[in-house]
């Protein structure tokens, strides 16, 4: 066996292989193979049969090579065959060889001659073959036949680049004797994803199948269209041999007789025949698995860093430890606990950079859509002031009172202290929505135990439904029934209609729940301390702009506590409309059908045009809780919503009563009072809202966790049955650790070669320019006359072993480094040649001068022996092969 040396590294491509495979991974890396491409009926069958030494591939009419066969020749004592996707099975019969590849390319491409890129992987133990790895790919075809695709062509070539563009793949393009080289379909392929031909190998078939007087001496010899690799031919059994069944062996030794006794293949018979493939291509497969070695260990080594950070948790895996559930367990509830304090309070080591959440999203709810609601609750004036004088009217009965009734007031307050009972319970359900959420974000890291993550979550949350209950009772206790139980007159009844409210925090629209919405514009309006304080800023889009100016468009929007301007964009140089706030109000618009966005719109009171010649402007955001933070921002401008009431068509009592001068003054008094005493509750309502939640429900949440979360599941089910994986999670587990301990054997492979074996140099570059050639009259040029047929006035020469290595054309620009020009042996006529061919080699010196006819090309030297020449010859340094 040759090259015992490097023999070792193909199977480690092999180990590689099955490494991944075996697991159901890819490893994503190009493998150095050998990719056998040719045409139909080029012989690309006989030359893989050869190699194995048996009959085990398909054989018929038309494509029969529908998918890639992956065949891995192993040396061995025992000769039979494995298929990956039968591992258990070994054939040692190859009939049932073929019939299995026919079973499995029909199971994944049906029967309608169709192809898929999915291989075959087939391992083939013998004694008679060298250790190579090959891919069989279906032969090249123009027009379909049969049920074959109209694109067969064009899906078998995107099928063939797909294994040959990798550059760890060598390339194996058979072509027949009897075909035009220039025309090879094959050779092109490899042309287009290997230009420099540093890995493409030629195989020349069928050269016992030649018209008789040529033969392909001057291609195999690589001097007319060259490849960089050179050219092997081979001699396959014809369709006879293999119907008679002629053994494989003696169709080696037939060959191997064919070429010993051709007189036009004897002198180079050692480096031709099946034999010489092998060995060479596993030459060339081991240098090539040498260079991709250092790649293929920095891909290793780059997927094992990356791997090994996931499966560090699942090193010391040991699921007998008793101790490990128990562990495990304490560990998770007591993480979970960590991880809902920090997104509650704030503190988390990630932090969502995209979105709001756990205790943002409550702060908000605290702070925006809480007062948002209170300033909802408006009441219309002339209804309270009706209210006022019937309840001033039934407290004195049948008497004429004389002054103010106290009770009056005290019926009117509590009235309109009922009113804030709706928002304060929303308040409390929308905590209550988010720390339900905030409790699944931070179960979700219990996914590796269903079980676990179920009851944790049943627990927390039932916990919390059991706090809203009497989180509820008591904000409608604290916070309202206690407003009304006792009236500290002594404070508000020294301010008249909250001016000393509203000059003190002229920005919270909260404290002005109760006031009209006309009271409350100008009260606000004037107290406004800072006229160009910026509220907020931000991208909004204007909805209902004319279809002629391009339809909806996207402007920066900044908001004072005066008006409401917008730009062109956040540099707010160019600056596009400003608008006044004054008798502003906003109301919601339905979502268009088409759209994805949120809509309001900003009206005026007074049916006033808002913008240009809109009545009202409608402003889109992406989300509602976009626009829910933008009308909190419209409140602190003093911009109000729309109020929804039904309108009272009768209207006949409204001004059915008539009030003397001193009930209407009773009224005012009352009037004024519920307004400073209302603002007052409201305010103490903002304050002790968030502190009663916090309190009752969030912090005893978070000790409830921490305390007695543990305890609770413990009793709830067993720790067995809480601790027990998904299925999910231990096959990913599983898997993990599979590809971790397959990348580190890889690696534990490749560090056991040895680095001082010394690869086979790269031949030099050739002119394959005419691979680039698709003309039609391109001439057949392996077919030359054999040495028989000699050119008129020229001796047949006496043909023997060629010494050396074969002649190789000198590449383009080759001639100019020579640094001695040619010597002509005689005066007289050059050679035709000499000036028209830029490619050819310097003229040669010939061993007889008088000899040469005016004909011959100078590239074709003369056969004979050299003799002594009649005057002394320069020798040039550059081809001593020439001379010998």
């Amino acid at each position: 066996m040759g090259n015992r040396g490097m023999e070792e590294l193909i199977p480690l491509v092999n180990k590689l292989q099955d490494a991944f495979s075996s697991i159901g991974q890819s490893c994503h890396l190009d493998l150095p193979q050998i990719a056998v491409v040719g045409g139909q009926s080029a012989g690309k069958s006989s030359v893989l049969e050869n190699f194995v030494g048996r009959d085990f591939l398909p054989r018929g009419s038309g494509i029969v090579t529908r998918r890639p066969l992956i065949l891995q020749l192993i040396f061995s004592k025992t000769e039979y065959a494995e298929f990956l996707h039968c591992k258990s099975k070994k054939f040692t019969d190859f009939d049932e060889v073929r019939q299995e590849i026919e079973a499995e390319t029909d199971r994944v491409t049906g029967t309608n001659k169709g192809i898929s890129p999915v291989p075959i992987n087939l391992r083939v133990y013998s004694p008679h073959v060298l250790n190579l790895t090959l891919i069989d790919l279906p032969g090249i075809t123009k027009v379909p036949v049969g049920d074959q695709p109209p694109d067969i062509e064009y899906q078998i070539k995107e099928m063939i680049q797909q294994f040959i563009s990798r550059e760890s793949s060598l390339i194996l393009a058979v072509t027949p004797a009897n075909m035009d080289l220039a025309n090879s379909d094959a050779l092109k392929l490899a042309k287009e994803v290997d230009p420099q031909g540093l890995r493409t190998i030629g195989v020349i078939t069928k050269l016992d199948l030649m018209d008789e007087g040529t033969d392909a001496r001057d291609v195999l010899e690589n001097k007319l269209l060259p490849l960089r690799r050179g050219y092997i031919g081979v001699v396959n059994r014809s369709q006879k041999d293999i119907e008679g069944k002629k053994d494989i062996r003696a169709a080696l030794a037939a060959e191997r007789k064919f070429f010993l006794s051709h007189p036009a293949y004897r002198h180079m018979a050692d480096r031709m025949g099946t034999p010489h493939l092998q060995k060479t291509l596993n030459q060339q497969l081991t240098n090539h698995i040498r260079e991709s070695l250092p790649a293929l260990r920095s891909k290793l080594q780059s997927q094992l860093l990356s791997l090994e950070k996931e499966v560090e948790e699942y090193k010391n895996f040991r699921p007998d430890d008793p101790t490990r559930k128990t562990k495990a367990l304490l560990q998770m509830v007591q993480q979970f606990g960590v991880d809902f304090e920090k997104r509650i309070e704030g503190s988390g080591d990630q932090v969502d950079t995209l979105e709001l959440s756990g205790g943002a999203r409550i702060n908000r709810i605290f702070h925006e859509r809480f007062p948002f609601e209170l300033v909802k609750m408006e009441f219309d004036e002339k209804d309270l002031r009706r209210e006022i004088s019937y309840a001033i009217k039934n407290i004195h009965g049948v008497r004429t009172g004389l002054f103010t009734p106290d009770l009056a007031f005290e019926a009117i307050v509590k009235k309109q202290v009922v009113k804030l009972k709706e928002p304060c319970l929303k308040c409390v359900d929308l905590v209550i929505q988010e720390l339900i959420s905030t409790v699944r974000q931070c179960t979700s890291k219990l996914s590796s135990y269903p079980r676990l993550r179920e009851e944790t979550e049943r627990i927390v949350t039932t916990y919390i439904r059991e706090r809203e209950g009497r989180t509820k009772d008591q904000v409608l206790a604290f916070c309202l029934n206690f407003q009304v139980q006792f009236r500290c007159s002594k404070f508000w009844a020294y301010w008249p209609c909250s001016s000393f409210l509203l000059a003190s925090h002229p920005y919270e629209p909260s404290l002005c729940f109760g006031f009209s919405a006309q009271q409350r514009s100008t009260q606000l309006n004037k107290k406004r301390a800072i006229p160009n304080q910026v509220i907020r800023r931000g991208w909004l889009t204007i909805n209902n702009i004319s279809l002629m100016k391009g339809g909806s468009k996207e402007y920066w929007f900044v908001l004072t506590a005066e008006s409401l301007s917008w730009y062109k964009d956040e540099e707010e140089k160019e600056k596009k409309y400003m608008l006044p706030l004054d008798n502003l109000k906003i109301r919601d618009v339905e979502k268009g059908f088409m759209s994805n966005k949120h809509v309001y719109a900003i009206f005026n009171t007074e049916q006033r045009n808002v913008y240009k010649d809109l009545r009202q402007i409608e402003l889109a955001c992406d989300s509602q809780e976009d626009v829910d933070s933008w009308k909190a921002s419209f409140l602190r401008a003093g911009v109000y919503p729309e109020k929804d009431q039904a309108e009272n068509e009768d209207g006949a009592q409204e001004n059915t009563f008539s009030m003397d001068p001193q009930l209407e003054r009773q009224v005012e008094t009352i009037r004024n009072l519920v307004d400073s005493y209302v603002a007052i509750i409201n305010k103490s309502i903002r304050d002790l809202m968030p502190k009663t939640i916090m309190h009752l429900m969030i912090n005893n949440t978070k000790a409830f966790i921490h305390h007695e979360l543990l305890a609770y599941l413990y009793s709830s089910a067993d720790q067995s049955s809480l601790m027990e994986e998904s299925a999910d999670q231990a096959q990913r587990r599983d898997d993990m650790l599979r590809m971790y301990h397959a990348l580190k054997e890889a690696l534990n492979i490749i560090g056991d070669i040895s680095t001082s074996t010394v690869s086979t140099p790269v031949p030099p570059p050739v002119d394959d320019t005419w691979l680039q050639s698709t003309s039609s009259h391109s001439p057949t040029p392996q077919r030359r006359p054999v040495s028989s047929v000699h050119p008129p006035g020229r001796p047949p020469a006496v043909r023997g072993p060629t010494p050396g290595p074969p002649l190789i054309p000198v590449p383009v620009g080759a001639a100019a480094s020579f640094s001695a020009p040619p010597i002509p042996s005689r005066p007289g006529p050059q050679s035709v040649f000499a000036n028209n061919d830029p490619f050819s080699a310097p003229p040669q010196i010939p061993s007889r001068p008088a000899r040469i006819p005016p004909g011959i090309p100078p590239g074709v030297p003369s056969r004979r022996p050299p003799a002594a020449p009649s005057r002394p010859t320069i020798i040039r340094p550059a081809e001593p092969s020439l001379l010998d």
